[in-house]
């Protein structure tokens, strides 16, 4: 739980901090925004195994964090990118959603 709060943290930081003190992976920025929102997700997931109600959740927070952006002095947000989290935070819950009624299917059997 604490490491998802740090999680989030680092991620809502990336978004609303000063863009000199961010720590890039060196990737294409919508990978990176990907990746992050995927993470994000699949750690909510092991702490909250009901990863739709998460998505429904995570999905509005993602888009809301782009949008915030227009309220930093030195950022522009950007739809493309909104659009790049939202899809993370989706695959990764419906990925998580699949894993978790496969498992209970073989509990079952």
């Amino acid at each position: 739980m604490v490491l998802l709060a740090l999680f989030g943290a680092a991620i809502i930081y990336a978004a609303l901090g000063p863009a000199d003190w961010q720590v890039r992976l060196g990737l294409h920025w919508l990978v990176e925004h990907f990746l992050g929102f995927f993470v994000l997700t699949l750690l909510a997931c092991i702490a909250y195994p009901r990863p739709l109600r998460l998505a429904v959740v995570l999905l509005p927070v993602a888009v809301g964090l782009e949008a915030a952006q227009a309220l930093t002095p030195d950022r522009t947000p950007n739809i493309a990118t909104a659009l790049v989290a939202a899809a993370a935070v989706a695959s990764a819950a419906l990925l998580a959603d699949a894993f978790f009624r496969l498992r209970n299917r073989r509990d079952d059997t």
